[in-house]
């Protein structure tokens, strides 16, 4: 079964059907989709992505891992927080059925592991620490699941708390939102220099395992050895840059001896256009919505790819 792993959606729902059918093209009902969170929010759709994918997880066909847009969703779902002016998951929260999809997000893990052709790996939505082994980071992530999935009582109280008072409430934001790292410390902001992501520190311990991540747009595709970052700003697209959804399709039989699937370099990737500009954040109105709506007719939104390998 091939294994698809996918970019941050966020709520580009044509985007992700669009994948989804042509993986259908190539492998029938053969593959699996591998979610690395944000699957919702600031984009138009988030209700038919959720859906999407809730299908495919229910089958037996997918993974997917929080991301920090779902941990808004389900804090605003418990009360927690309110909806801001950016935030477009009220097509989820606004529904009759708002708290059984809260109750489903609650109940997906913040980190999933597997191996490819023999090559362990963990996928994540933001970051994990420097010197992590593979079964801490597991266990870490058990630990923040366990608390977000039981009783909505104690799911509140745990993300109510203050990161920095709780080993388990800082282990869930810096799984879900972390960019910058050093060996004792970590933030959310991105670095001020490259040699500050988080990545940088976690590769300079010689991590037996891959990575594979999203939320990070500004960045774009991250390929290095052992870590694959494809959060490519599929809902960002017109705002200064293109945005695509874009996809690893890592090979299980490695054509080269010795070759492993989270060497670099590698084209294994495919890209879906953004069909139009989706997101503008109330502090830059710069374009108008109408305009930005009319598609490009020569634009393919499949196969205008800058990767098209599988």
């Amino acid at each position: 079964m091939q294994q698809i792993f996918i970019g941050d959606v966020q709520g580009c729902a044509d985007e992700l059907e669009s994948l989804c059918a042509r993986a259908t093209e190539a492998f029938s009902d053969d593959f699996e989709l591998w979610v690395v969170g944000d699957l919702v929010n600031r984009g138009p759709d988030n209700r038919r992505a959720l859906e999407r994918v809730r299908e495919l997880v229910e089958a037996g066909r997918a993974q997917y891992v929080l991301g920090n847009h779902e941990i808004h969703l389900i804090s605003s779902g418990l009360g927690l927080r309110d909806l801001e002016e950016n935030d477009s998951i009220g097509d989820v929260l606004g529904a009759p059925d708002a708290s059984e999809w809260v109750d489903w997000l609650r109940r997906r893990p913040v980190v999933v592991e597997g191996t490819i052709a023999g090559q362990a790996f963990a996928m994540v939505h933001a970051s994990v620490g420097p010197g992590w082994s593979l079964s801490e980071l597991v266990a870490r992530g058990e630990a923040a699941s366990e608390r977000l999935s039981g009783d909505r009582e104690v799911a509140r109280a745990f993300l109510a708390l203050d990161p920095s008072e709780d080993r388990v409430r800082e282990d869930l934001a810096r799984l879900t939102r972390g960019r910058a790292a050093t060996d004792s410390e970590w933030s959310s902001q991105e670095p001020e220099t490259p040699k500050g992501a988080w990545h940088r520190a976690w590769s300079a311990h010689d991590p037996d395992y891959g990575i594979v991540y999203g939320h990070w747009a500004r960045q774009g595709l991250h390929v290095s050895d052992g870590l694959r970052g494809l959060d490519t700003g599929c809902v960002h697209h017109g705002r200064g840059r293109d945005g695509f959804l874009t996809a690893w399709l890592p090979d299980s039989q490695p054509r080269s001896a010795g070759a492993r699937p989270f060497d670099a370099p590698d084209e294994r990737f495919w890209q879906i256009p953004a069909k139009r500009r989706y997101y503008y954040p109330s502090q830059d109105p710069s374009q108008d919505p109408a305009r930005d709506a009319v598609q490009d007719p020569n634009r393919d939104p499949v196969r205008d790819s800058r990767y098209d390998r599988a």
